[in-house]
């Protein structure tokens, strides 16, 4: 589904990823843990196509097209959704403004309303949110877990097949934790070809959400890859002593 080609990339005069590489399949889930200031976030940011960093090199394939150059919207019409490490708050829209919009402009036919108040309500009750949330503007006046399960809620409606999971577990309680990967284990069951890059610094997350490869980003590339243990063996050694090893 996607595959990252010697990418490498600058944001003002540094350099942050370094011929980056890796490749994810179809129903794949994918664990990227590794220092502060290695590239993860970034990394997150540019396969979304975020404008604030430089391509020197490199591609970004995305099922067998090459993405490098597209717009944020068009790269989400494709498939592709990011849950960002911290969900900023927009005045004046509301969440099922937001979220009916967007969901017409990745669809040849406009959603009813009827079709998409059911969507929104059985989504939210699987979430534990609030009925009263599809009115509020999107995350004005919300808790951090509030704003992790919201962006849940997006994926639920919006339907990628791509995810991106930048430190969802940031900010949240070991119940929200637990909510909040509940139901995107139930959206991978429901949509088994859904593929999830996880970027994490602690593999909690990763015993709700198994993982099938976990890597280890250090300098701006990945340096070593193993499965679902590798998560705790980085836990247990820290990055240093295993690059050392």
């Amino acid at each position: 589904m996607l595959k990252i080609e010697n990418l490498s990339v600058k944001i003002d005069d540094r350099d942050i990823l370094k011929n980056f590489e890796i490749s994810i399949n179809d129903g794949e889930v994918h664990a990227i843990m590794g220092p502060n200031g290695t590239g993860k976030s970034t990394l997150s940011k540019v396969i979304m196509g975020s404008r604030d960093y430089d391509i020197l090199s490199g591609k970004i394939i995305f099922n067998d097209e090459d993405i490098s150059s597209l717009e944020v919207d068009e790269r989400s019409r494709k498939g592709i959704f990011l849950s960002m490490q911290s969900p900023i708050s927009i005045e004046g829209v509301t969440n099922s403004e937001f979220l009916r919009t967007a969901l017409n402009a990745r669809t040849n036919e406009p959603i009813g309303l009827f079709d998409f108040i059911k969507t929104m309500e059985t989504s939210m009750k699987e979430l534990d949110m609030k009925n009263d949330i599809v009115h509020k503007a999107i995350n004005e006046g919300s808790s951090g877990g509030e704003r992790k399960k919201n962006e849940v809620l997006q994926i639920k409606v919006l339907k990628p097949s791509f995810i991106i999971l930048d430190e969802v577990d940031s900010g949240l309680d070991v119940d929200s934790l637990r909510v909040v990967c509940e139901n995107i284990n139930k959206y991978r069951e429901e949509n088994p070809k859904t593929s999830i890059l996880i970027i994490t610094h602690y593999p909690r997350i990763l015993e709700y959400i198994k993982p099938d490869y976990v890597h280890m980003m250090v300098d701006g590339k990945i340096v070593k890859t193993g499965d679902y243990n590798f998560a705790f063996e980085i836990d247990k050694s820290g990055y240093t002593e295993l690059v050392n090893e």
